[in-house]
């Protein structure tokens, strides 16, 4: 790729782009989670939100685990009232997400200015940007993300949830629940693309919807499921409603 072609020439003071050059491994647990590949379940998600023509107008959007921040983009792009930026990785922020949003915004802005007479810039200064000012980035693990979040005020909630590729290794399954279910907001939609079942690491789909279901916070529905090859799938999880968690309103006994 080329972030490992160009590994020497870049900052790296996580090690990542070297490391994963000579282990020649996509996945590091622990040290480096992927971020800097756009996996395939991320372009199922993509094309899906595309195809039903999906607008985020006036919405507060996560983009988890966010890689090259593809899904949060799009959100941008339909009109979202601002979109954060999670990935384990700083580095993958640094070099990969900011970037890739940065470019999208500054062609959003150039085709604005178009319309609007006013000839675009050579180069824009980040805070000039509509569109990026829309954007926060976070690094770091889903506990010290969530920590961080949950000590700003007011602490925000999201209508829409993106998450792509996350739920591989089942030791992350807790951290990542506590994370939805804290920070999505009431009717709230979490979107979640993935593979039935990873080699190597254990996850998958069958594992994560019987997890969820233990804990009785959300629902699962299957937007798409994929039967070539590795099976691949897009759900999407809700709060439950009272009745779907069977508890009711509190009856007086004493009538």
């Amino acid at each position: 790729t080329v972030f490992e072609k160009t590994a020497p020439e870049r900052e790296d003071d996580e090690r990542i782009l070297s490391r994963t050059a000579e282990q020649r491994s996509d996945l590091i647990p622990g040290v480096y989670e992927g971020g800097l590949k756009v996996w395939e379940c991320t372009y199922d998600l993509l094309e899906i939100i595309e195809k039903d023509g999906e607008t985020f107008g006036g919405k507060a959007v996560l983009d988890l685990g966010c890689g090259a921040g593809l899904l949060g983009i799009l959100a941008l792009k339909r009109g979202a009232r601002h979109i954060h930026f999670q990935d384990y990785n700083s580095t993958v922020i640094e070099q990969l997400t900011v970037p890739t949003v940065l470019l999208n915004c500054q062609e959003d802005d150039d085709i604005e200015r178009v319309k609007d007479g006013s000839p675009p810039p050579k180069k824009i200064a980040l805070g000039q940007s509509q569109h990026l000012s829309k954007c926060r980035f976070f690094s770091g693990d889903w506990s010290t993300f969530l920590d961080l979040i949950l000590k700003t005020g007011p602490q925000p909630k999201y209508d829409i949830i993106f998450t792509s590729e996350t739920i591989y290794n089942t030791a992350y399954y807790p951290v990542l629940h506590e994370t939805l279910h804290k920070l999505l907001a009431p009717g709230g939609l979490v979107y979640l693309a993935t593979k039935s079942h990873y080699f190597g690491v254990g996850g998958g789909l069958h594992l994560f919807e019987s997890f969820v279901e233990q804990t009785g916070t959300f629902s699962v529905d299957h937007l798409w499921d994929g039967d070539e090859g590795l099976q691949r799938h897009v759900v999407v999880l809700r709060f439950k409603k009272p009745e779907d968690t069977g508890v009711g309103p509190i009856r007086d006994s004493c009538q």
